[in-house]
């Protein structure tokens, strides 16, 4: 069934103001969120866990220990829930032999393992999500250690792989990439592989998540964000150019990269769908030392962010398992919260299922500066969406961390936010469609 319930109506007030966040929850989704199962994302969890070490140097050809079983079952599992919905799903396999490096002592053949619920209106949109299947111990190249990497990551790969359970029973205009990626501990191989040629291809990757640690680990259950996940999302976009940084350096915009666009309506749709269990937005690409497979993406200019669990621990992460004085360290599913899990898939696929159902976002959205004035026009060009119901003009202060205040100004292409001036707000524009679906917000660029 399609996920289009909402009425535009109370949109199409030109010149009202209101708060940005208007959109109501569609009941649709919200439904579709209840059939997250955390019993089926710890089932899956152990699975994983079962294969003994995950590493990407470990062996291919065993059927029951290593990256190649992980992979193989993983590979099958998307197969069953594209069978389940009557072959919903193209499932792949994508591989490339790593040449030596750092963390590479031999060549080495790298798979990642995707499906792609094929989009109805809008099919070659894409919005992809991911988790690392592969697993280490202390030492990034020792194949053969134990390495049951329950929380990092297969966690994040569970997260995924019950997004693709749930959400292949629904259709979408855009498509969506469910996708296990390896060699991420080797230097994040996979998903570099992935983005590459993703770019090369010009494939129309509007948005990427990773899920990486996402696992609540049991050991920080009393931590006071117990019920919030981190998303990393960067500002200065990774492949800006020299002049794009010198137009930003002039006019502001360092906490308005595509990426903070994604970060904020992912805190949106928490606020939606998740009431009691939230989005902490993080100004950071990443943690300090850390890095994820959002990062090849950002590099290749596609929005990226990561979700991860607010509180780490490091005994139980990147570790020989082993028990010393009595302490226990090792990356087990006994330390991995299911109904936590559970919960960061739901606002992934409350995310995912908005952006999917929503126009794409405006092109070319810019903020005339031809001449000085106490009013601010903005212009975009107009959408190819045959259910565009027209564009949102959203503001706040400068020093705001989320959007408050916007303004539906129908099927136009450009407006004049009159005795509103362009040096005392920041403003963005986003698609809207007939049902109410909004894109992401588009932060102005100078023009003429």
């Amino acid at each position: 069934m399609f996920l289009k319930f909402i009425s535009v109506s109370l949109l199409l007030s030109i010149g009202v103001v209101s708060e940005a966040r208007s959109q109501r929850p569609d009941p649709v989704i919200t439904e579709m969120l209840k059939e997250v199962s955390s019993a089926r994302i710890e089932a899956d969890i152990k699975k994983l866990e079962s294969f003994g070490t995950r590493n990407t140097l470990s062996a291919q050809d065993d059927p029951k220990r290593g990256i190649g079983a992980a992979r193989d079952w993983i590979y099958e599992e998307f197969r069953r829930i594209s069978e389940a919905c009557a072959g919903c799903l193209t499932v792949e396999k994508q591989s490339f032999t790593q040449p030596v490096a750092q963390r590479i002592p031999q060549p080495t053949v790298i798979t990642n393992v995707f499906a792609t619920l094929k989009g109805t209106t809008d099919p070659e949109r894409f919005y992809v999500v991911s988790g690392h299947y592969d697993s280490m111990c202390t030492s990034p190249t020792d194949a053969e250690c134990d390495a049951p990497g329950a929380n990092d990551d297969a966690s994040g790969t569970a997260a995924v792989i019950e997004m693709a359970r749930v959400m292949s029973k629904r259709k979408f205009d855009a498509s969506i990439i469910f996708m296990a990626v390896a060699g991420e501990e080797q230097g994040l191989l996979g998903a570099r592989y992935f983005a590459t040629q993703a770019a090369e291809r010009k494939m129309n990757i509007e948005a990427m998540f990773t899920n990486d640690i996402v696992g609540g680990v049991t050991t920080k259950k009393n931590s006071p964000d117990r019920n919030k996940v981190r998303v990393f999302a960067e500002g200065v976009p990774s492949n800006e150019t020299e002049q794009q940084a010198a137009t930003r350096r002039s006019v502001g915009g360092e906490n308005d990269s595509p990426a903070r666009q994604l970060a904020r309506y992912i805190f949106e749709t928490a606020e939606m769908y998740s009431p009691d269990f939230g989005v902490m937005m993080i100004y950071r690409r990443d943690r300090y030392g850390r890095g994820g497979d959002h990062i090849p993406f950002l590099e290749n200019g596609f929005a990226a962010v990561r979700f991860t669990e607010p509180n780490e621990d490091y005994d139980h992460q990147h570790q020989n398992v082993r028990t010393v004085d009595g302490k226990f360290y090792g990356d087990t599913s006994e330390y991995v919260d299911f109904d936590y899990v559970a919960r960061v898939t739901r606002i992934n696929a409350a995310s995912l299922a908005r952006l999917a159902l929503a126009p794409a976002k405006p092109r070319n959205v810019g903020i005339v500066t031809a001449r000085l004035g106490n009013d601010t026009e903005l212009k975009w060009d107009a959408s190819q969406d045959a259910d565009i119901a027209g564009y949102e003009i959203v503001w706040r202060d400068t020093t705001a961390a989320t959007w408050t205040n916007s303004r539906f100004i129908g099927n136009v292409t450009s407006y004049v936010m009159k005795d509103m001036s362009k040096d005392n707000v920041f403003f963005g524009v986003r698609a809207v469609d007939k049902s109410g679906n909004k894109s992401p917000v588009v932060y102005p660029r100078p023009t003429r």
